[in-house]
């Protein structure tokens, strides 16, 4: 198996996850071609997205509990909401957040249960993006396919200075390619990621350009058209430059296709939304009309970005939206069978575990926090302003410089433990 190293992307997050995930496809595709002969990026970006997706089910079960005890404990949410609607000063937020702090630990839930799901699908979606777009860089069986087009560009005399005129011709810079590196590995490299993001039409220009290896650059390109291939389309291409290139050449099924390709990952993502259960909040509420901005926003954002980038991960975009839709249909049904009472009762179960570990007694503690946060807080009537948020912020003082043995250092653990790491 060839090694690859010098082509993929090395930004510090992002890197190593790209690097991961194409460990994971360069498996699929050779599983693919070994067992069935089946040697096709689009299908192998196709089974990569079910099984990231299927790896994400137990949070995405998870993110459904989630929203359906919020819809459980809505009526409470509103009670406090409504006990400190209007209060503004310090003392009354002090509070309100407590009692809410108190809710959410009575049903064994976090604040932020549903955020981790949607701060783990975009890194994701990013290094995909990587991936897709250097995709030899991964998969060891298509580099491979650039094998004789490397070797015949570099022992071509002046192939330093062709290959930058044809890059500038082709608007190819963003690439950034040095031809003139002294490490020939580091050349070839260039080469291979330059010849593999260039559009169909730019083949002619490289038969042009290097005359003498024609017959090798028609055996590249029919390769990787063979290996890119997804319905007639090349993934490499962008909806943008195949419709471009289509309506030049009057083949308006493939205007048709590509056109298809942003349109149905609009669809598909609009469709995740209706299958969301969507909580019992007012409609009129500021994080009501967010969430449904959100909602309408973001698939419309994608359907003109689905235009510019390569159909690759358009074709991931769309069958990831496919398989969550899917998911969610049979996630949707299991919820409904949930006893809500069962759930919460592990929950709490779970929680207590966690603090049990941690060496703390829930009750003493939430006891010893609730005492030292009225102590702490008593003011006077008569006090100023002034002297009222000058006492708080004493009290608050005290609170995080407690000695780390004292019930004050215990509750104010529980409290930062409530808010980061309940469930």
């Amino acid at each position: 198996m060839t090694t690859i190293m010098l082509t993929q992307y090395s930004g510090a997050i992002l890197g190593p996850i790209a690097k991961i995930l194409g460990w994971i496809m360069n498996w699929i595709y050779l599983f693919l071609q070994n067992v069935f002969g089946i040697e096709n990026i689009g299908l192998t970006i196709i089974v990569l997205t079910i099984l990231i997706y299927m790896c994400m089910l137990p949070l995405t079960v998870r993110t459904q509990k989630f929203s359906k005890l919020q819809q459980r404990m809505q009526p409470e949410t509103k009670a406090i909401q409504e006990k400190y609607k209007g209060k503004r000063d310090q003392q009354s937020q002090m509070a309100m957040n407590e009692e809410m702090q108190e809710l959410y630990a009575k049903y064994g839930i976090s604040p932020t249960g549903s955020c981790l799901p949607m701060l783990l699908q975009l890194p994701v979606f990013l290094a995909l993006y990587r991936m897709i777009y250097n995709v030899p860089a991964y998969v060891s069986s298509v580099k491979s396919a650039f094998d004789g087009i490397v070797e015949g560009i570099v022992n071509t005399p002046g192939y330093q200075d062709i290959m930058d005129k044809f890059v500038e011709a082709e608007k190819l810079t963003s690439v950034g390619a040095d031809f003139h590196n002294e490490d020939l590995l580091v050349v070839k490299n260039y080469i291979v990621d330059t010849v593999y993001k260039m559009s169909t039409s730019a083949w002619d220009t490289l038969r042009e350009s290097f005359p003498s290896l024609i017959d090798v650059i028609d055996s590249t390109e029919t390769q990787l058209n063979h290996v890119n291939n997804f319905l007639g389309m090349n993934i490499s291409d962008s909806p943008f430059a195949i419709i471009t290139n289509s309506m030049a050449s009057h083949s308006y099924l493939f205007v048709f296709l590509a056109l298809m390709v942003p349109i149905s990952s609009y669809a598909s993502q609009m469709l995740n939304i209706k299958l969301m259960p969507q909580a019992d909040t007012d409609p009129n509420s500021a994080m009501a009309k967010q969430l449904k901005a959100m909602n309408y926003t973001m698939p419309i954002f994608s359907l003109f970005l689905c235009f510019t980038v390569p159909v690759g991960l358009g074709i991931y975009w769309l069958f990831s939206s496919l398989t969550r839709g899917v998911q969610q249909y049979f996630v949707n049904k299991h919820i409904q069978n949930l006893d809500l009472d069962d759930v919460i009762a592990q929950n709490l179960e779970k929680r207590k575990k966690k603090l049990e570990k941690m060496g703390i007694n829930e009750n003493q503690i939430r006891s010893a926090a609730r005492m030292n946060t009225k102590s702490s807080v008593q003011l006077s009537a008569s006090m100023t302003k002034e002297e009222r948020d000058s006492k708080i912020e004493k009290a608050y003082s005290y609170r995080k410089e407690a000695n780390p043995n004292s019930l004050t250092a215990k509750a104010n653990l529980v409290k930062d433990f409530n808010e980061r790491n309940n469930k």
